[in-house]
């Protein structure tokens, strides 16, 4: 077999569990005599909390417990929500005002938790929220990303969070001023909610004089760490844990109050305490994605070769920051600023503005998919002006194969690449020269056609250390257990599937163990594709420490020096001897001679350098200008994920990636009114992506190995999403050019291209 995993498409072993309803979601096992919490919210998006008044809640029937601000400060708990914070352009730091658990005085946006009932039932909770006297008087709405407006917060008094810079800005302005053609484009990234299948949950236990924290997050050292600081407790004293996750997509990976009030309220009550979002809820409280406004500027010299590009972007944090916002559309956004265009004058500029509404945090890419769509629908715009083929605009500026390892604009060491290849192969798997004859048969019904071209680089993000521990069991089974966090990836199987491949363990011996902070005493959890890339490193380290205890124990036994003595990746063998035991018929020697010691084995690695996963989008459109229609017609993918453990669990991130880009592309906007309400607050005003707005996807693998780890690989789970969300937006801005239509931003509804297209048809005055 080849050293580095077999590389077949496995399906996935969890799913027979999830299809048959035996998954162990957060809401599945919460302790049967657990009290029920309910989250008493804000109604309106900014005001002063003139009453509030729970004891008449506190008497209502089956009720057990309401808190308010003031009884978390009665309690000693005064600690806000954690967040990260840039560095401004002047070297002072970003705002970080205060983010309570529960609103303290004020309100800032809607579903802004005010306070927690706790009852028998989540009926009689509910019940009891509806006696709660609040009062609010309404403050002005700051709406806009326009800095000056009714200020949020003391520490940012024109609601201007940060402004944050990258790059050398003169030399951008000094090449701009040089260039043969400047290319300028405004462009909107609008707000989304994840929407995972399985909204937020929660609950909390003492056990044992232990805080026994269950929720259905992205990793559970985190919530670990800040449940410590936020209710004063030793870390040893709190156990997290996470069971089965129906979806996470980046909104999971940050903490959120309501994790804390239940864990406050089960110590305080000594009881169990649940809680789950509903639906309505999770969309006005949620983490919301994206949400930002850009102004590109790109310069080129006469033979059309990039000489600078500036980004000025203003960014939406919502009310408050929240765990990593400030970051994402700063630093993250920078990590592929430049794409892969081989470019050295590159300028960022951002500002962070609060409003009233929720917060902004990770989404799937967390500003990769921001940057790249940013940078793509630029590369798109100046292809028209300058009068050029988009494909061989992209060519002529694509860094070189012989150029690596290159290290951009922004200080990212590209390993390896070999972007012309993988373009190649999607102008081939595409039919780009079929789509003239597509393009003329659309328009003999009376349809527009477009095609749209994205080349995307993503930066595998997160912490690149990770942590695996192998157990031998009595019944001939392993455990092996894991720091990442699977919510729906099908890591249970990849992870099974690479041990078997690196050790000869049969794959239905295996059992992959996840979230639980007592179990394994580190990991980084799951966010920017990291898992499989960090997790199978770490793997690797566990296994070579493991194979080498046993060698020392197996060559006394055989009667072997240890350096005669290898191990084959199924068995172990040496010169003079026919003994050939495998690990697991080892481990069960090392049982009988009583050494325990060989039967678990523990190992931590870092990865030296990121992998930078890249490939070509191409998405082909048809609009009804009748009726503004767009419907996607083909989807083409071909990326270079470097090697491959299970070429079909890729396939399947790829595909759930892409519905997601393409979901914000052609459907998806959160909305709110002047004063703060969420107008797409259900799943009948917010447009999800169905099965039915999508084609059957052509997608294929182009694999140049990263240099960056032992396997070659390189990850997958947001790049659909990096690349769909500017493949999308091109084809159909494509199919609008000769309609007149310049100015085209996402969502492409019906409603939005319909106007376009007359507004382009309107008389000039």
């Amino acid at each position: 077999m080849e050293k580095f995993g077999k590389s077949q498409p496995v399906t996935r072993v969890e799913d027979a569990r999830f299809l048959t309803g035996h998954g162990r979601y957060i809401d599945d096992i919460a302790p049967q005599d657990a009290l029920f919490a309910y989250v008493l919210r804000a109604p309106v998006a900014h005001g002063t909390i003139t009453q509030l008044d729970i004891d008449e809640a506190r008497t209502a029937p089956g009720v057990h417990l309401v808190l308010s601000a003031a009884d978390l400060a009665e309690a000693g708990i005064t600690q806000g929500m954690p967040a990260t914070v840039v560095d401004n352009i002047d070297g002072s730091k970003g705002a970080a005002p205060r983010r309570p658990l529960l609103a303290e005085g004020r309100v800032r946006f809607v579903g802004e938790p005010v306070a927690l009932i706790v009852a028998e039932s989540l009926a009689e909770a509910r019940d009891a929220a509806e006696l709660v006297m609040l009062d609010i008087d309404d403050l002005p709405a700051h709406m806009d990303l326009a800095a000056e407006g009714a200020p949020l917060h003391e520490e940012a008094p024109d609601n201007r969070a940060f402004e944050w810079g990258m790059g050398d800005e003169a030399a951008v302005e000094d090449a701009l001023a040089r260039a043969a053609h400047v290319v300028r484009m405004e462009l909107v990234d609008n707000r989304v909610i994840s929407n995972p299948m399985e909204p937020r949950g929660a609950f909390a236990q003492v056990e044992d004089g232990r805080l026994h924290i269950a929720v259905n997050g992205q990793g559970v050292w985190g919530t670990k760490r800040n449940a410590s600081k936020i209710l004063g407790l030793p870390a040893d004293d709190i156990r997290v844990t996470t069971p089965d996750v129906g979806g996470g997509f980046g909104t999971k990976a940050p903490d959120y109050p309501e994790t804390f009030l239940v864990a406050i309220a089960a110590r305080m009550l000594e009881r169990p305490v649940r809680w789950m979002s509903e639906r309505g809820e999770a969309m006005m409280s949620d983490n919301a994605g994206r949400d930002l406004v850009h102004e590109l500027t790109m310069g080129f010299d006469a033979d059309h070769r990039i000489t600078a590009y500036r980004v000025d972007t203003m960014c939406n944090l919502g009310a408050y920051n929240s765990a990593l916002a400030q970051p994402i559309q700063t630093v993250l956004f920078s990590k592929v600023l430049m794409g892969t265009y081989d470019v050295q004058a590159a300028y960022m500029h951002v500002e962070g503005i609060y409003t009233n509404t929720c917060q902004v945090d990770a989404y799937r890419g967390a500003g990769r998919p921001e940057a790249i769509y940013a940078l793509e629908r630029l590369m798109d715009r100046a292809a028209r002006e300058l009068g050029t083929d988009v494909w061989e605009l992209h060519r002529r500026n694509f860094i070189p194969r012989d150029s690596f390892p290159y290290v951009t604009a922004t200080g990212e060491t590209y390993d390896v690449g070999d972007f012309r290849r993988v373009l190649d192969r999607a102008e081939a798997e595409c039919d780009r020269a079929g789509f003239a004859a597509r393009r003329h048969e659309s328009a003999a019904r009376g349809k527009l056609r477009g095609m749209g071209l994205c080349y995307y680089i993503e930066s595998i993000l997160g912490n690149p250390t990770e942590t695996a521990r192998v157990a031998f069991h009595a019944d001939g089974t392993v455990s092996i257990y894991v720091g990442t966090q699977s919510n729906g990836q099908g890591h249970e199987t990849v992870y099974a599937q690479f041990l078997s491949d690196q050790t000869g363990i049969p794959r239905e011996c295996i059992r992959v163990v996840q979230g639980d902070s007592d179990k394994i005493a580190r990991g980084g959890g799951t966010g920017g594709s990291r898992s499989v890339t960090t997790q199978n490193t770490a793997t690797l380290a566990t296994v070579d420490k493991m194979v080498a205890a046993f060698i020392h124990y197996l060559a006394e036994k055989m009667g072997v020096a240890p350096d005669d003595l290898s191990f084959d990746d199924e068995t172990f063998r040496a010169p003079g001897s026919n003994m050939t035991p495998t690990l697991l018929e080892a481990a069960g020697m090392a049982r009988a001679d009583g050494r325990e010691d060989l039967l678990v084995h523990e190992e931590t690695d870092t990865l030296p350098g990121r992998s930078y996963p890249n490939g070509a989008h191409v998405a082909e459109v048809e609009v009804d200008p009748e009726t503004g229609a767009v419907t996607l017609e083909r989807y083409t993918v071909v990326d270079d994920f470097g090697n491959l453990i299970n070429p079909l669990l890729v396939e399947g991130q790829v595909h759930g990636g892409v519905v997601q880009g393409v979901g914000q592309a052609l459907s998806e906007r959160v909305v709110y009114d002047e004063d703060g309400q969420l107008l797409t607050a259900s799943f009948m005003d917010y447009a999800m992506p169905r099965a039915g707005d999508v084609p059957m996807f052509s997608f294929a693998t182009e694999p140049v190995p990263s240099t960056a780890n032992v396997m070659g690989m390189k990850g997958c789970g947001e790049a659909g999403t990096v690349g769909a969300m500017a493949a999308t937006a091109n084809a159909v801005a494509d199919a609008l050019w000769e309609r007149g239509v310049r100015q085209a931003d996402m969502p492409f509804t019906p409603h939005r291209v319909w106007t376009m297209l007359n507004d382009a048809m309107a008389p000039v005055d």
